[in-house]
């Protein structure tokens, strides 16, 4: 039974805050600390932490260790792995949490190497049953749900995001206990990050709504061809008027490979079903999708499920949808972009004139 739990996190690259799924994972390990009576401490990596751990202050624990410096701004193993490696020794948790971000990912199995722990990835639940803690995850592409239980202490387990509640608190001053990893022997050096603008990015995990589209995009049309120049305008339209993150059924992103006219930011990392991910997000919508059932497996997350298709004995009003509007999809997707062009541009408005 932990004793002792440690909450590690980064701040976010180019944020001086912590990201949500951080927020989500502190409020699993203060539930958790709450039910086994353990000691909380915080462990915080970054350029700059001040700020990210004041936003924290109201979680009320032990001690609030930090490892900060531009060594620490963005991710490479040797700095994340000595920073987390200091934090962790300071702090002789029996039980470390921390999100399952791509920067710890990489560098938190090595970390429980050096402490001749253990780790685990992907959990998506973590509890105390009968004096033992059990951790939770899928494996088979969700198909297939797991129960951990470890003996080496100390346990890493990375939590992934949408499981849990995000934390909410209100600032306030802390007092950090600054931590100087060993000194840093640097063959890596981060010259500059190369990323595409915001409104490039499709796949935004932090959406409130995933959209996804399926092969009748690319397929003849009421006219007998296809129209997909205009099927591209307007996904990448709704896109950058709503904020969705954007999925494609495998029908769809398959077409690359056959010849077929596709849509250009399409990829297979969009792909969303039993083959692709399965995402997390409050709402689904998808438009010229049959629903299949190898498809359909990737939303058993999505809490509420909308569809658009012109067929009305489709997959998803078999029960796979909440709401099925058997409707034109370029149609509606054309009403909808009507209907958040003027929104999105009042909030432009409106943030100009705040600033």
């Amino acid at each position: 039974m932990a004793q002792h739990i440690l909450f590690l996190a980064h701040v976010a690259e180019g944020a001086n805050t912590l990201t949500k799924a951080s927020h989500e994972v502190l409020g699993a390990a203060l539930k958790l600390s709450s039910q086994l009576g353990a000691h909380l401490t915080i462990g915080l990596i970054g350029h700059d932490v001040a700020a990210a751990a004041e936003t924290i202050a109201a979680a009320g624990a032990d001690k609030v260790f930090a490892v900060f410096g531009p060594d620490f701004a963005t991710a490479r193993y040797m700095s994340d792995a000595a920073a987390a490696e200091a934090i962790c020794r300071s702090a002789a948790a029996d039980l470390i949490l921390a999100p399952a971000s791509s920067r710890f990912m990489r560098v938190l199995p090595g970390v429980a190497y050096r402490l001749n722990g253990c780790a685990d990835t992907h959990v998506t639940s973590l509890e105390a049953l009968n004096g033992e803690l059990r951790a939770t995850r899928w494996y088979y592409r969700q198909r297939i749900e797991a129960v951990i239980r470890r003996e080496p202490r100390p346990w890493i387990v990375l939590l992934e995001p949408g499981c849990e509640a995000a934390w909410t608190g209100t600032p306030g001053p802390v007092k950090l206990e600054e931590l100087s990893p060993p000194k840093l022997t640097a063959r890596t050096v981060v010259t500059g990050i190369r990323a595409p603008g915001s409104d490039a990015q499709t796949i935004r995990p932090d959406a409130d709504l995933l959209f996804v589209a399926g092969a009748g995009w690319t397929k003849k049309q009421s006219d007998g061809k296809t129209h997909v120049a205009q099927a591209e305008k307007l996904i990448l339209d709704f896109l950058r008027a709503s904020g969705s993150s954007l999925g494609g059924s495998k029908s769809l992103v398959d077409q690359t490979g056959e010849s077929q006219a596709v849509l250009r930011f399409m990829t297979h990392l969009n792909q969303v079903g039993q083959t692709g991910s399965t995402p997390r997000h409050p709402k689904g919508l998808s438009m010229c999708c049959h629903g299949e059932e190898p498809h359909v497996v990737g939303w058993r997350f999505i809490n509420e499920r909308r569809a658009v298709n012109l067929d009305p004995n489709c997959g998803w009003a078999r029960g796979k949808a909440d709401v099925l509007y058997v409707a034109d999809a370029f149609e509606v997707l054309a009403n909808l972009n009507a209907l958040l062009t003027p929104l999105t541009q009042t909030s432009l408005e409106a943030m100009t004139q705040k600033a």
